[in-house]
């Protein structure tokens, strides 16, 4: 059976998806007819994902709007994705190239649940397979115009870490994406230093307090966001859309 050359989506299970060394055309990138990388031309795009660490699990968010420029177009986005029992994903950035990065890491699972050896993907294993992704399709000129937070558990520890769309990789007790790098991250970190040890409920009224912060300052943000969180006991929850009270008396001054 052939597969069409030009469409990552049609590529045969076993081939993995990406892989360093391996080159996908996509429609529209540049092959020297004058064409324009899509990737480099993102259209509707997400804003901030914000995560924390807290005593038992990791808690992230991101709000369900879909930017397309400065428009608000799409109210309904969902941009955490629940890998497995033990992971969330959560993208900011263009939401066609996270599509295509989620149709990769649902593939990997179903491989992954073919195999039935007793083995599910690590947290920590997602990250480093992402950072190559995203490493390989920078090196190309074509990347992925995204940035992602890995949230999850593992051997039972919190983990949280992020890769761009150059493939520079960290991991952090505190990350935030997009316009929250400016905004959240302060107040996320000044919080996790005076309490490292702060409980789920405590998490999840902060980062409330941070998408507030983000709605009132960020203009591609919504007051609407889902929440995930990683624990030992319950595994992966998503939550949501949860609303967010905003008061804007003061703007008509």
């Amino acid at each position: 059976m052939a597969f069409p050359s030009r469409d990552p989506c049609f590529l045969p299970l076993w081939q993995n998806g990406p892989f360093p060394g391996a080159f996908y055309h996509f429609p529209g990138t540049q092959n020297g007819t004058g064409g324009f990388q899509k990737s480099q031309s993102p259209i509707t795009t997400g804003t901030s994902v914000i995560g924390i660490q807290f005593k038992d699990g990791i808690i992230i968010s991101a709000d369900i709007l879909g930017s397309y420029g400065s428009l608000a177009r799409y109210r309904n986005l969902e941009r955490l994705m629940k890998v497995n029992d033990n992971i969330i994903l959560g993208a900011s950035g263009d939401y066609a190239d996270f599509q295509c990065i989620k149709s990769y890491v649902e593939r990997k699972i179903l491989e992954e649940q073919c195999l039935d050896d007793g083995f599910s993907l690590k947290p920590k294993a997602l990250h480093c397979w992402l950072t190559r992704v995203m490493y390989n399709r920078r090196s190309n000129f074509d990347p992925f115009w995204n940035n992602f937070v890995i949230a999850g558990l593992e051997d039972g520890q919190p983990f949280l870490a992020t890769v761009d769309k150059l493939g520079t990789a960290y991991k952090d007790p505190v990350i935030a994406t997009g316009y929250g790098a400016y905004m959240a991250t302060p107040i996320l970190r000044k919080a996790y230093e005076e309490n490292s040890q702060m409980s789920k409920e405590e998490a999840i009224q902060l980062i409330y307090k941070v998408n507030q912060v983000l709605f009132y300052r960020d203009a591609r943000s919504f007051p609407k966001y889902h929440l995930g969180i990683v624990t030992k006991e319950k595994g992966v929850e998503i939550q949501g859309p949860i609303d967010i009270e905003s008061y804007w008396g003061p703007a008509i001054l």
